[in-house]
């Protein structure tokens, strides 16, 4: 078998593999929304670059330069809800008689030549072609979309190069926190001079070779590192031995006073410390929420009423909305033995919820300065708070009456991207958005206080009456048990 013939084999597999995975069949009402989604982000980018088009026609041809460090970390940020690392996909062919090096290029050209690369085609198109109509020449015209597009194509590689150390080391955040910061502080000093920078000989030779070249290289650069890297990790994480020396084990025993319950509560705390992906997520939660807090705090970025509304509930309910939404999916390993005992679901079903409303203490702590630099009040904080551990628990706990697909208790770098169904996607749209909808209504009718009042008051009924959903939430998973059975035994 040649590069080629493997390379379009490799692409089949994937295809294949995705089809006749067992949430195939729940996630095509989920496509449905993500291509109404992918076609409305075509239509503003369109919209966009028209407008950036339309602002060229004074004959500065550098205006999307500009802003190209802002589009880049976009794209790169972008990419994490969307591509999986080559690591990700080699492990089934690692045994196999193929050159390994071969396979790994296989699908880095993939990430090169992917379609998720043109769609920023959207913005860049309509700009081009206005620029050409406003008197830029046809090779200048088409030297700066090859630019742009390698520009991106690049971007491709550092991400895939970054997303490989963090799925190792979560601390390899500070490469590309450090190089963003760098890139904005210059980028913002001198708008013009990073714009001129990049198109400079543009005029005469199409675009400019010295970033081109510069560019071109750094894109080869990264392409051999990622491939070095993603040999090395697949390599270590399928090959070694880990030994590990047990040298000590909490046992928490403040918990034993809660019977059942506190023990079903241990098994949460230590699955949180010990399961890589679940600990990875509350790691980059508090360094998002620390973040979002002092911005909120020291920057006039999100001043409006929608916005600090929706990042105030943003903070309180990331932890349960990135793990809740996949509740009953670790548990989906040892289910059988969940069953064997009579409410042992209903027991883990209230350790689970007051484990997670005691993970809201996290957010209302990082948020204490916005309330002591006036931005949020202590009302507007508890409002929030006791609506997560209300009504959008509440929501997000109906899950797992559906939820049928296990998850690795220590996913690793070549795990499986997990799939999310329709009603998933649903249910996080409405956690994230219909309790802002309410805030905004509530304090444009009665105001502040009694809006926010209001929301507590709601957020209080479901909380103080989480043992009445929660049974209905158990009785529910009783009647579907069996079919759940067989969804958790078919994705083990």
């Amino acid at each position: 078998m040649n590069f080629i013939q493997l390379y379009f084999t490799l692409r089949r597999h994937i295809k294949l593999s995705e089809k006749r995975h067992p949430m195939f069949e729940q996630n095509r009402i989920a496509k449905v929304f993500v291509y109404l989604g992918l076609g409305f982000t075509l239509l503003y980018l369109i919209v966009i670059g028209t407008m950036l088009g339309w602002a060229t026609r004074g004959g500065d041809f550098t205006l999307l330069f500009s802003v190209m460090p802002f589009l880049l970390t976009l794209d790169f940020f972008m990419r994490f809800g969307m591509q999986q690392t080559p690591a990700m996909l080699i492990k089934p062919y690692v045994t196999l008689p193929l050159k390994k090096g071969n396979i790994i290029d296989c699908f880095l050209i993939k990430n090169i030549l992917s379609a998720g690369n043109l769609i920023w085609m959207g913005l860049f198109l309509p700009y081009i072609f206005i620029s050409f109509c406003g008197g830029l020449t046809l090779l200048s015209s088409l030297g700066m979309l090859a630019l742009l597009w390698l520009m991106i194509t690049t971007n491709s590689q550092w991400y895939l190069l970054v997303r490989t150390l963090v799925n190792h080391k979560i601390w390899w955040w500070f490469l590309p926190g450090t190089l963003y910061l760098a890139l904005y502080g210059y980028a913002i000093i001198d708008v013009d001079k990073w714009a001129k920078l990049l198109l400079r000989n543009c005029e005469d030779y199409g675009f400019s070779w010295p970033v081109a070249i510069g560019c071109l290289l750094l894109c080869v650069v990264l392409y051999l590192v990622n491939r070095k890297l993603q040999m090395h990790f697949v390599y270590e994480e399928i090959s070694k031995q880990e030994k590990t020396q047990l040298k000590h084990v909490s046992q928490f025993t403040f918990l034993n006073r809660f019977g059942q319950v506190g023990e079903y509560l241990k098994m949460e705390v230590k699955s949180t410390l010990r399961n890589k992906t679940v600990k990875q997520r509350f790691i980059q939660g508090i360094f998002i929420i620390t973040m979002l807090s002092l911005m909120l705090s020291f920057t006039d970025i999100y001043d409006g009423r929608f916005s600090t509304n929706i990042w105030c509930l943003y903070c309180f309910v990331f932890f349960g909305a990135v793990n809740l939404v996949k509740i009953m999916g670790p548990e989906g390993n040892y289910i059988d033995l969940l069953m064997v005992h009579k409410e042992n679901i209903l027991t883990l079903l209230k350790a689970k919820y007051y484990f997670y409303c005691a993970v809201l203490l996290l957010p209302l702590l990082l948020l204490i300065p916005t309330v002591v630099s006036g931005r949020y009040s202590i009302l507007m904080l508890l409002a929030y708070l006791f609506t997560t551990s209300g009504p959008e628990y509440c929501i997000l706990f109906q899950l797992a009456v559906y939820n049928k697909q296990s998850l690795p208790l220590n996913e690793k770098i070549t795990a499986k991207g997990n799939f999310e169904n329709s009603l998933q996607l649903i249910i996080e749209l409405i956690v994230f958005f219909v309790p802002v909808a309410l805030a905004l209504t509530f304090t444009a009718i009665f105001g502040d206080t009694i809006g926010y009042t209001l929301l507590i008051i709601i957020g209080l009924a479901f909380t103080l009456t989480h043992n009445l959903w929660l049974k209905h939430i158990y009785r529910r998973m009783m009647t579907r048990r069996y079919q759940n059975l067989e969804g958790f035994h078919a994705t083990r």
